[in-house]
């Protein structure tokens, strides 16, 4: 497995830790994303204006918000995936 999630305890606020296997897809695509926002600021603006609409409107419901986010998720995926052909991208080390 090279992906693993770690909950917080129950009444706690939530904390989302993901821990996946060094030079793994699961550990590079997440990276990706990340440089890719970082170098377009307005990809990132847009991202997060997504991230609040579907928030707003499944606020209890995190499949559906998850779900509402996803095509905008793949599309970033893709331009970044261009991008990293583009620049020569390689993954960097994690902010962790």
């Amino acid at each position: 497995m090279t992906k693993r999630y770690f909950r917080e305890a129950p009444g706690s606020r939530r904390t989302h830790v993901h821990v996946r296997e060094l030079g793994s897809f699961s550990q590079q695509l997440p990276l990706l994303f990340r440089d890719y926002l970082r170098a377009h600021p307005d990809a990132a603006t847009e991202f997060a204006e997504v991230k609040r609409r579907c928030a707003r409107q499944f606020r209890d419901d995190r499949q559906r918000y998850v779900s509402a986010k996803e095509p905008f998720v793949w599309d970033i995926v893709r331009r970044a995936d261009t991008w990293a052909q583009r620049v020569g991208w390689r993954p960097g080390p994690s902010d962790a």
